[in-house]
């Protein structure tokens, strides 16, 4: 029997949140009513008030909403629910979250979620769930459910979203992974065009006794990517898709922000690092890319995603941004290059083979670095680069032992 806690404004949805909770407990399952609302009174009985919510944060609710501000009420709670869930679920008193919201229930209840640890299951039915969610799942395996039509009240379409929603909260509790321990594991980022390069570096990290998580340098991939290897939990790093920081520098859609690679630095592992695609910035369709760029070499990928390469200034600021943050890995570190292709692409009589961008970038790489760079005469998903990939992180790992 496991410990849900029902998170929500239970001034305006007490009435479907004690609806789901209801439900949870026909499971056999104990529930925790959590009220984050800030308007009328709770409609329900909480067993945990908005007040001790929001003392949980230092926050005097009181004076708050006396000045009945509702944005900066919800802004209370998106600061205050955060600390009491993270508090409940480090005690151990929960094990499952689940809420339902609009716009004001989503903002403060996934916030709450934000700050539990991955795997810790957690569902959010939101009227926002068809829309682009990225800015309320974080980082963070938070599920969204779409609630059709609006949470408000009780009726034949949201009896039936709402029991989907209590057995899905219920299923994840009851479902227990099953967790290998034992390997030390290493991140990989990778790419469509670096597929192969990171498939065959796995092979050779997992016959020498790591297990390999891989993750998708698509923006929001590299900073989860980068929120696992700040757990702690990580004994190496295998960046060989840096792909993210032309997005970041050039202006595409798939950056993963300034911090991009600097989580190794913090959590002291080794690193081997590789200009895995740094010849592509990534965009939407044709039509949607600025008119600055106008003239400039494209690749249609597929007709959502259009490629367009780093030209020769690019390429060296990027050299020099990589080098830096290799720079900072103190616990072994070193830069591997690829002369002949960084991508599928970009290899002789392919789209994007260019090589003033490409020595461009090499250039830089090896005048800023402070770490080891070696360079092979190879295209980044040969075989032989791969493995070379995986044999320098393993050497780097087994030294810092």
């Amino acid at each position: 029997m496991a410990t849900i806690a029902v998170l929500g404004t239970l001034d305006s949805k007490g009435e479907e949140h004690a609806f789901v909770a209801g439900l949870i407990a026909a499971r056999g399952h104990k529930t925790v009513l959590i009220d984050v609302g800030t308007g009328g009174p709770a409609t329900v009985v909480p067993d945990v008030t908005r007040e001790q919510v929001a003392a949980a944060a230092g926050i005097d609710l009181a004076t708050l909403m006396a000045r009945q501000d509702r944005g900066e009420c919800v802004v209370a709670m998106t600061k205050a629910a955060p600390v009491m869930l993270a508090q409940l679920a480090a005690a151990g008193r929960i094990q499952g979250v689940v809420s339902l919201g609009g716009g004001g229930g989503t903002a403060i209840a996934t916030a709450a979620m934000r700050a539990l640890p991955l795997g810790f299951p957690k569902l959010m039915v939101s009227t926002l769930a068809a829309g682009n969610v990225a800015p309320y799942l974080g980082t963070k395996d938070i599920t969204m459910m779409p609630s059709i039509a609006d949470v408000a009240g009780l009726n034949r379409l949201s009896r039936v979203i709402f029991t989907r929603a209590a057995g899905a909260i219920c299923g994840m509790v009851e479902s227990e992974p099953k967790v290998e321990a034992g390997r030390p594991l290493v991140v990989a980022s990778q790419f469509g065009n670096t597929t192969a390069c990171v498939t065959e570096a796995k092979k050779v990290l997992e016959a020498a006794g790591y297990e390999v998580l891989v993750f998708a340098a698509t923006g929001t991939g590299g900073r989860i990517m980068e929120s696992v290897i700040e757990s702690g939990i990580v004994a190496g790093v295998l960046d060989v898709t840096t792909t993210e920081w032309a997005d970041e520098l050039v202006g595409g859609v798939l950056n993963a922000g300034p911090e991009r690679m600097d989580a190794a630095a913090k959590a002291g592992v080794p690193v081997v690092v590789a200009p895995g695609c740094l010849d592509m910035v990534n965009f939407g369709e044709q039509a949607s890319i600025p008119a600055k760029f106008a003239g400039r070499t494209f690749y249609v990928h597929n007709p959502q995603v259009t490629l367009m390469r780093t030209d020769a200034a690019e390429s060296a600021e990027l050299g020099r941004i990589v080098a830096l943050k290799a720079n900072a890995y103190r616990a072994g570190a070193a830069i591997l290059i690829p002369t002949k292709a960084i991508s599928v692409i970009s290899a002789p009589g392919k789209a994007f083979h260019d090589t003033a961008a490409d020595q461009a970038l090499f250039g830089a790489l090896k005048q800023h670095a402070l770490v080891p760079v070696h360079e092979f005469a190879l295209e980044i998903n040969d075989p032989a680069f791969a493995q070379a990939c995986a044999r320098k992180l393993i050497g780097l790992m087994q030294a810092k032992k």
